[in-house]
C-alpha cells in the first residue's frame, strides 16, 4: 500500500476517533441546552449571536440540506455540524463573566464545560471556524445597513396600509 493511501486511511481513522470522543459530550447535551436557552433569554447576549442560532435552527428545520438526509450517516452529519458550529460561535460571543454566572446558576461544572467546548472545537477544522466566526459581524453589519437605509418604517407602512384595506 502506498504512503498516501496509508496516510489517508490514518487520517480517516483519527477523524472517526475524534467523533467517538464526542459521545460523552453528547450525554451532557440536555444540560448545555438549558445553558443556551438561559443565555438566549438574557438581554446581555448580542442579537447577532442569537441570530446565528436562529439560522442553524432554520437550516435544520427547513430540510434543505447540503447532504440529503437519505444518504446514510452523512445525511444527518451536516445538520449536526451546522448545530455544533452555531453553538460554538454563540458561545464565542458570550462575555466570560456572563457565561460563568450562567454556569453557576445552572450548577454546571465550569472546568468540565471548558473541556467539552475544547473537545468540540477540535472536531471543527480551523479554516471552517475562522469563516464561521465572521458570521456575527456580517449579521451586525447587515443590521446596521438596514437601520441606516430606513427601510423598516417603509415596510411597516406598507404592512399597515395592506391591513387597513382588508
Amino acid at each position: 500500500m502506498s504512503k498516501v493511501k496509508r496516510r489517508r486511511r490514518r487520517g480517516g481513522l483519527l477523524r472517526a476517533l475524534r467523533w467517538l470522543a464526542f459521545v460523552p459530550v453528547a450525554s451532557r447535551v440536555p444540560m448545555y441546552a438549558r445553558l443556551v436557552w438561559s443565555l438566549v433569554l438574557d438581554e446581555r447576549v448580542p442579537a447577532s449571536r442569537k441570530a446565528v442560532l436562529v439560522g442553524a435552527a432554520g437550516y435544520v428545520l427547513l430540510g434543505r440540506d447540503l447532504i440529503p438526509d437519505e444518504i446514510p450517516i452523512l445525511g444527518g452529519l451536516d445538520d449536526l455540524a451546522v448545530v455544533v458550529l452555531a453553538i460554538e460561535v454563540f458561545f464565542d460571543g458570550i462575555e466570560d463573566d456572563l457565561l460563568e454566572e450562567k454556569l453557576d446558576e445552572l450548577c454546571i461544572d465550569q472546568e468540565a464545560f471548558r473541556r467539552d467546548i475544547d473537545q468540540v472545537r477540535r472536531l471543527t477544522p480551523a479554516p471552517v471556524r475562522r469563516i464561521i466566526r465572521r458570521l456575527p459581524d456580517a449579521i451586525d453589519a447587515a443590521g446596521q445597513l438596514i437601520s441606516r437605509s430606513k427601510i423598516g418604517p417603509r415596510v411597516r407602512s406598507w404592512i399597515v396600509k395592506e391591513e387597513s384595506f382588508a
